[in-house]
């Protein structure tokens, strides 16, 4: 057996470790992202692990120790999202540049100044952002209609009218409401606003981190998990790059029980100018990437589920009012998707 060896900050001289995507290359790739780890290879009879300890006491996880190094990552990857995000008055925040499109009150000056900038070169932002809240609000009447009585609410930004909780109770008065957020503002303003009962729930974490996410205690309190519940991922994982987005949405799919309902919608680049995910990057850069994901790979968040009619749609054409006909939607040079899904039951396992 070897003595475990950190990966050093540059190559020895005279290594002869070949580059490109070798293993001291993704290694030594590890370190760097995950730099509150001490990340080393070892050799036992032979065979090769990875081995990652933290260097931060309370960090978890602890200790991992895998011959995969995709599954380090994987591991690895929600020790990113531990912490609430930090607050700022100079840096634009999504939650209140959303609450502004929405014609709310919540946000600053740094907020206001970023988002005239946006819809003076394009204004059909707040237009899509309106359209998406009220597909947020007829899909949660669409999942209590079915008899949906729990909901899981993910990045659920400030409080708006009507709040998730709102709308369900309108069908079922008893329905209980679990809202997660990792921005303290949205935390402090849901905390205020919207846990009116015991059958609410606040919970500040990472969407990303699934599993602390789906054990938390909070969680428990009003969520059971056995039963079906209604999943919401609105307009949020376009702020996630693309593999924690992926990892997300499947963690909670796997998490569903029969019966349950997912609900996303998020910006997409398939019929998007390429200049307004430019211009939206720009504006959110100083607190979360903006990723524009294809139609196909929206779609695949929805594996294994059944779409209800219409299927994937524009955000405006999801089981639209009779208000706004899905044939006579205005031109935009923003696309945003939108579908619900129905998890089957599972197939019956006796011979």
């Amino acid at each position: 057996m070897t003595a475990l060896q950190p990966t050093p900050d540059h190559e020895a001289e005279g290594d002869e470790e070949p580059a490109g995507d070798s293993p001291a290359n993704d290694l030594t790739a590890l370190q760097h992202e995950f730099p509150r780890y001490r990340i080393s290879r070892e050799e036992i009879c032979g065979r090769v692990r990875y081995a990652a300890r933290s260097l931060e006491h309370g960090l978890r996880p602890h200790t991992v120790i895998t011959a995969d190094l995709d599954e380090l990552h994987a591991a690895l990857e929600p020790s990113q999202y531990a912490a609430l995000i930090p607050f700022s008055a100079r840096v634009p925040n999504v939650a209140r540049l959303y609450d502004y499109y929405l014609g709310g009150k919540d946000h600053l000056a740094c907020d206001r100044a970023a988002a005239r900038d946006l819809l003076a070169q394009f204004p059909e932002i707040a237009s899509i952002a309106q359209a998406n809240r009220a597909f947020q609000a007829r899909a949660v009447a669409f999942a209590a209609a079915q008899g949906i009585t729990q909901f899981l609410d993910l990045g659920a930004g400030l409080p708006t009218i009507p709040a998730t909780h709102d709308t369900a109770r309108a069908a079922c008065p008893d329905a209980r409401v679990a809202y997660v957020d990792h921005d303290p503002v949205v935390i402090a303003h849901a905390r205020a606003l919207l846990a009116v009962d015991g059958k609410i729930a606040v919970i500040p974490a990472d969407l990303r981190d699934a599993g602390a996410v789906l054990t938390s205690d909070a969680l428990a309190e009003v969520i059971d998990l056995e039963q079906p519940v209604c999943v919401l991922l609105v307009s949020v994982l376009h702020f996630l790059r693309p593999r924690p987005a992926d990892l997300a949405v499947a963690a909670y799919r796997q998490a569903m029980a029969p019966g349950s309902i997912l609900v996303i919608s998020a910006g997409t680049s398939t019929g998007t100018d390429p200049a307004l995910i430019r211009s939206l990057q720009e504006a959110y850069h100083g607190t979360a990437p903006v990723t524009g994901r294809s139609w196909a790979e929206i779609a695949a968040w929805f594996t294994g589920l059944t779409l209800v009619p219409p299927g994937l749609a524009d955000v405006r054409a999801w089981q639209p009012d009779n208000t706004s006909p899905p044939d006579r939607l205005p031109p935009s040079r923003g696309r945003f998707l939108a579908g619900v899904a129905v998890k089957p039951a599972e197939p019956d396992s006796q011979p």
